[in-house]
């Protein structure tokens, strides 16, 4: 990773590959060496270590002698994002109030880069084989939030923004050839939600819709997500979207 002098005076380049540091440790690294984090991040290694020594002496990170794994003191940092925003306060009860009306888990989420990031959660069940709670990532293009969400960018900003991601198939079900995601994006702008059946896994179909602010920008995304087996993705839309659509105007009123 590179840090420009021409950023100006005010950017601070230590906090910044601190912060790469942080961001380096994720599912499929969650034990690294020096060597590992410095190759993730482009640092050379004796910045590396000086960064890994300097997390693991003020508690966010841990050191048996070989491989760096963050600690739980990691989870402040988010939990201040999710604490302080106006989202996560505004739509949780919304989606507490929609996962008891409905039967089904409901999430909210804001995209980051080429990912959705949960920023609220009501479950009831569990629908994935892997376990959502605020704070979870999923890939923008095969999730229905995702899909909501690069919907409301324009179609040359989301070839820019995953034309450096491989969009793999994460079942056979999956949309990976970009000028197909393109025209599917196209179809939920005209239709106002996605419908994602069983694209992200096997047995899950997700229906989400956008949550617009009072001026009518796109700040996050709504879905519900249930069992295919139990509810298609044809009941989805039938019975779901328009629960979704009612949350999502009324929480409009209280999004600025």
């Amino acid at each position: 990773m590179k840090y420009e002098e021409e950023k100006g005076s005010d950017f601070v380049s230590g906090f910044a590959k601190g912060l790469s540091v942080i961001e380096a440790f994720g599912d499929d690294a969650r034990r690294m060496s020096i060597t590992d984090v410095a190759q993730k991040t482009g640092l050379d290694r004796a910045s590396a270590r000086r960064l890994l020594l300097t997390l693991v002496t003020l508690g966010y990170a841990t050191h048996d002698g070989k491989f760096f794994a963050l600690t739980h003191r990691i989870l402040r940092l988010g939990q201040s994002y999710l604490s302080a925003t106006t989202l996560t306060t505004v739509l949780q009860p919304y989606l507490d109030e929609l996962s008891e009306t409905s039967g089904q888990s409901c999430s909210a989420s804001v995209l980051d880069e080429t990912e959705i990031v949960y920023i609220a959660r009501a479950s009831q069940r569990r629908v994935m084989s892997i376990n959502l709670n605020p704070g979870s990532r999923l890939p923008a293009y095969c999730s229905s939030m995702g899909r909501v969400l690069l919907a409301a960018l324009p179609d040359e900003q989301v070839r820019q923004l995953l034309g450096n991601v491989p969009l793999e198939p994460h079942t056979e079900l999956t949309i990976t050839d970009m000028d197909e995601l393109i025209e599917e994006l196209g179809r939920i702008r005209a239709q106002g939600y996605a419908l994602v059946d069983q694209e992200l896994e096997m047995g899950l179909c997700s229906i989400a819709v956008p949550l617009l602010n009072k001026r009518g920008q796109t700040v996050a995304a709504i879905n519900i997500g249930a069992p295919a087996a139990s509810v298609p993705a044809s009941q989805l839309v039938e019975q779901i979207l328009p629960m979704l659509k009612r949350v999502a105007d009324r929480a409009r009123l209280d999004l600025v």
